[in-house]
């Protein structure tokens, strides 16, 4: 397997940070040992767990007022692979890539043979009929799978399957449909109508799912849609969800929601009713800002991975979420942002780990409402930092991701490399 960053710049690295990480990493073990907690235990559960890139987050992102491009962005699908190769090398936290069709359209078996080259495999594989491609016949700027035209409904449907195909020869084994339908002044469109038409035409996708492939669909209360979304929150998901197989599950994105939804809660409904797919992790503050996972709120997403501790630990049914990244990087190097934001997923999972259940069990039954809330709290307030620096220690990765990418050089190097890309202006990328 060949590595992006030199093999000396990651041991350098390490070398002047192994021996307190060693002393930390002891430290915590004792703490956690009172606590009848094997922190070991932990690290095992954390050294597999693993968050997918997307391979538009390696780029720089954008508003609909501007877009400041950054030195050594991406030419190509093959630019992003190696890009998401560097962060799985330093994190060791990020095995897998997520595609978007047609940005990301190549010969798939030199996809397959380029992301094997770094040890990669392929995530769930998107879509795109929120924005036009050169030269397609049917334009989205009034839908697609929802569209009133069949023409651009039947173009729509046969993107998604081409998605499924390519994927079919990488190795993917799920689709990602997220769509923008849905109007922007009160009359444009009939709701109904408009939801009728988008389950048909998600119907027809369905049928063209291997049989072990599986099926997320995305909903978003706004934008590019800003007076009704045809797809727009979580109960109308699971409605789609139900309504089109076993094979159909629920995606959560976490900047996806009303101001003061109860996330966590929604989770946990989506679990009880077997339809959690997985997650597009990020953050948020106004509204869908895409920020780095775990920049504004952390604890919810502590409070996310609870529900999800909690139905690994008791063994619920169909559980296998999967787990990405989806954010904009405006004003970061989209690299460190993404390696942060995976161990900030991380984090996450390896403290829900230390909750004690039976303890909070006890404390819900007994209506103790100050105790169940200190549980959690306790395993919040944990620092589990030596626990992810040991994981990616002894998975060979960097102790200090960011600092070892620095040292490399690599952002200057590709920046060199690379032509740059002249400014834009309206549009999220």
């Amino acid at each position: 397997m060949e590595t992006v960053i030199a093999a000396d710049v990651v041991e350098e690295s390490n070398a002047a940070r192994e021996k307190a990480l060693r002393a930390d990493y002891a430290v915590l073990g004792e703490q956690l040992d009172r606590r009848g907690i094997s922190v070991d235990a932990i690290l095992d559960k954390v050294e597999v767990f693993g968050v997918a890139i997307p391979s538009w987050g390696v780029g720089t992102g954008g508003t609909r007022f501007a877009r400041f491009p950054g030195p050594g962005e991406p030419r190509d699908v093959f630019d992003k692979i190696e890009d998401c190769a560097v962060i799985s090398q330093l994190t060791r936290a990020t095995p897998t890539v997520s595609l978007h069709i047609p940005w990301d359209k190549a010969d798939p078996n030199r996809l397959k043979q380029a992301a094997s080259r770094f040890g990669l495999g392929f995530d769930a594989m998107n879509s795109n009929t929120f924005s036009d491609a050169q030269g397609q016949q049917h334009s989205y700027k009034f839908g697609s799978l929802s569209h009133a035209d069949a023409g651009a409904r039947r173009q729509a449907i046969e993107h998604n399957l081409e998605c499924i195909e390519i994927g079919r020869t990488i190795g993917s084994r799920a689709l990602t449909v997220w769509i923008g339908d849905g109007s922007n002044f009160p009359g444009q469109v009939n709701f109904a109508r408009a939801f009728e038409r988008y389950l048909e035409a998600m119907k027809a996708i369905y049928a063209g799912l291997p049989q072990d492939w599986r099926l997320f669909t995305e909903h978003k209360m706004y934008e590019p849609a800003f007076y009704s979304t045809v797809v727009q929150d979580w109960g109308t998901n699971y409605i789609i969800a139900r309504e089109l197989g076993d094979k159909a599950y629920c995606l959560v994105d976490l900047g996806h929601h009303a101001p003061n939804v109860n996330i966590e809660m929604i989770v946990s409904r989506l679990i009880q009713f077997g339809k959690l797919g997985g997650f597009h992790f990020n953050d948020s503050k106004y509204g869908d800002d895409d920020l780095d996972a775990g920049s504004i709120d952390p604890y919810r997403l502590f409070l996310v991975f609870n529900e999800l501790v909690d139905a690994e630990t008791n063994g619920a049914s169909d559980f296998q979420p999967a787990h990405m990244l989806d954010q904009s990087h405006n004003v970061t190097d989209p690299i460190e942002s993404l390696m942060l934001s995976a161990i900030e997923v991380q984090r996450a999972y390896a403290a829900a780990l230390l909750v004690d259940r039976k303890a909070l069990e006890g404390f819900q039954e007994t209506n103790d409402a100050l105790m169940a809330t200190q549980t959690l709290k306790a395993a919040y307030r944990t620092d589990v930092e030596p626990i992810l620096a040991m994981a990616r220690l002894k998975r060979g990765g960097a102790i200090d991701p960011v600092a070892a990418y620095r040292a490399s050089g690599y952002r200057g190097k590709v920046a060199a490399e690379r032509p740059a890309i002249a400014a834009a202006g309206g549009g999220i990328v």
